[in-house]
């Protein structure tokens, strides 16, 4: 059972020991914990000082790196933080600040931004956060572009139940929602991540994740300070970067997507020497399916085992996680149950037993509690209790979570269900191809065609005439891709997440 020592992101500061390395970043010296603990204490009081307070909105513009994951933890520590993507549009800025509600931008100094524009055309106050240069990582002061004064409603330390952090969903389908996450959702996402790492203060993640999304966020931060352990906090994702990164920090871990996982496999044999005096304990992905062939790639580059982890931005990330040795993990599974309680339901809101397909419900500590403003979305996400996910997949006999696909994912072949991910592992068996994406083609009678777009290994070649055959003798004939695309890279997401959804419009593709 997780023990939650702290339910607010000021208390969960306290573990660390005071000179131990909190936030670091390669090249720069270390905060230490008692460093971040003296920030966040500050911030709060610029903050209230600013007329900011609990569950007042702070959006956050700001690079990759130390000061933006130092920036996240004291910001939050005293009022609700709003992260958002630097390479968002002025239209896209425009939309976000304006449904969050903001009461300030907070934007590096100097930082070139069309957000600017947008805060001002809004008459939102803009804060300066200004790098500490001659400090450490992560270290900044707040500076309002113009004075700012005023009381704060609700000025002090946030309490359990305020609002840490507000995230849109991805909004592939419709409208992005509003995900207000508590602070005792983040906190307890943070302990459930730190409990099934088993996280001591000794560890140190190498964070490549974006930290305008919950995985960089709660996962390589926010477990690592409930642990007492350090992060360090890059530019972003640099595959040709990474050796030189990881031979500096010696991380113990790092977590990314899959997609990330294939880069740096790509490029594992030419550093078998920086991986060899590297200090790696196991390494974790998680907020996409990753293949089986992939996971074992990896564990055999690296000599340590790839933990597979399920996540969403409802759950402030972690659901459910596979074990670390002596346990056994799985290619295909997702694990145990890791933070919530997990239950299988069919359309109709009855539990299923172990074995039966259905989709994923959740409940517990870090759930949030409810979409902002979207009672019919709340009404369709919640069922007797559970939190709907929106993913297919079984218990097995073991509790293992296995998925089968994203429901809304999930390809209506003429009444015939497809799961994408079950074909994107029967193309990866192929020894031509390096990567594959299954996707929904509309079609004019049957509704949806079976497609995958395909990227082949170097020097290699295939026809899809080929593809089609190696993949009929180990599927059923309607899960076979009728088309198949070559391509030199799969589309991906801000977060580094092949896109799956509307894939076939993008590629201007039609069956």
């Amino acid at each position: 059972m997780t023990h939650y020592p702290a339910d607010t992101v000021l208390a969960l500061l306290a573990r660390g020991a005071e000179a131990a390395p909190a936030i670091g970043a390669p090249g720069r010296p270390w905060l230490t914990h008692g460093g971040l603990r003296a920030l966040a204490s500050r911030t709060i009081a610029d903050l209230n000082r600013f007329g900011i307070g609990r569950n007042d909105r702070v959006a956050m513009v700001l690079p990759n790196g130390p000061e933006m994951a130092a920036g996240f933890i004291a910001i939050a520590a005293g009022a609700t933080t709003a992260p958002l993507n630097p390479a968002y549009k002025s239209e896209e800025f425009d939309f976000y600040l304006s449904d969050l509600n903001a009461k300030a931008l907070v934007i590096q100094q100097g930082m070139e931004s069309p957000a600017r524009a947008v805060a001002a055309a809004r008459a939102i106050p803009v804060i300066e956060l200004v790098v500490d240069a001659a400090g450490p990582a992560g270290g900044f002061t707040l500076a309002p572009a113009s004075p700012l004064s005023g009381a704060a409603a609700h000025p002090g330390p946030a309490a359990a139940e305020d609002v840490a952090l507000v995230l849109h969903t991805s909004g592939t389908t419709s409208r992005p929602k509003i995900v207000p996450l508590r602070q005792i959702n983040i906190t307890a996402s943070a302990y459930n991540v730190a409990e099934s790492l088993a996280l001591t203060p000794d560890d140190v993640c190498l964070n490549i994740m974006p930290l305008f999304h919950i995985h960089g966020l709660i996962a390589a931060t926010l477990s690592s300070i409930a642990a007492g352990a350090a992060v360090s906090c890059t530019p972003g994702f640099n595959a040709f970067r990474f050796f030189a990164w990881f031979d500096e920090v010696k991380p113990t871990w790092y977590t990314a997507v899959p997609t990330m996982h294939q880069a740096i496999h790509g490029l594992a044999a030419r550093n078998k020497e920086i991986i060899a005096r590297g200090r790696l304990r196991f390494i974790r992905s998680s907020s996409a399916s990753l293949p089986p062939q992939v996971m074992q790639a990896v564990e055999q580059a690296f000599g340590v085992p790839l933990i597979e982890a399920y996540g969403m931005t409802e759950a402030a990330h972690q659901m459910a996680s596979n074990p670390l040795p002596p346990r056994p993990h799985f290619p295909g599974a997702v694990g145990l149950a890791a933070g919530p309680e997990i239950a299988i339901m069919d359309e109709a809101g009855n539990i299923q037993p172990a074995g039966d397909l259905g989709e994923v419900v959740i409940r517990g500590r870090n759930v949030t509690a409810g979409y902002e403003n979207n009672p019919s979305a709340n009404a369709t996400a919640f069922s007797n209790g559970w939190f709907r996910t929106g993913d297919q997949g079984y218990l097995d006999p073991d509790g293992y979570l296995r998925l089968t696909g994203r429901l809304k994912e999930l390809i209506n072949r003429g009444g015939e269900k497809v799961s994408p991910i079950e074909v994107d592992t029967v193309l990866l068996d192929h020894p031509a191809v390096e990567q594959a994406l299954t996707f929904a083609l509309p079609h004019d009678k049957l509704g949806e065609e079976v497609a995958a777009a395909i990227v082949l290994r170097e020097g290699q070649s295939v026809t899809d005439h080929e593809l089609r055959d190696f993949a009929g003798k180990r599927l059923a004939a309607f899960k076979v891709p009728r088309k198949i695309v070559f391509l030199k890279e799969i589309p991906k997401g801000a977060t580094g997440k092949a896109m799956r959804i509307g894939l076939a419009e993008k590629l201007g593709l039609t069956a």
